[in-house]
């Protein structure tokens, strides 16, 4: 099948455009790396950096978390929202 394409001088061809998508090095998570066996609710301070100024948990393509430390997370700030060491919403 041929290309049908008219020709455009201005546009390069594709092989010469630059690459789109993922730059730099791969996040890793950070519960791993310190091989955290869970998470502790009452760690107030080590879980606000996984939330957001509007008290929004920050999701894991953000943080770097991994899956199975991702959902002990959210399970951890909803413990602290709950007994109210952290705020649900914030103004």
């Amino acid at each position: 099948m041929a290309d049908t394409r008219p020709e455009r001088p201005d546009r390069p061809e594709r092989s010469e455009r630059p690459q789109r998508g993922r730059k730099g090095r791969r996040k890793v998570c950070s519960f791993c790396v310190d091989k955290v066996s869970s998470i502790d609710y009452k760690d107030v301070p080590s879980l606000r950096r996984y939330v957001t100024e509007r008290s929004k948990i920050v999701p894991r393509r953000v943080s770097g978390t991994c899956a199975h430390h991702q959902r002990q997370l959210t399970l951890a700030i909803k413990r602290a929202r709950h007994i109210a060491l952290m705020p649900f919403i914030s103004d």
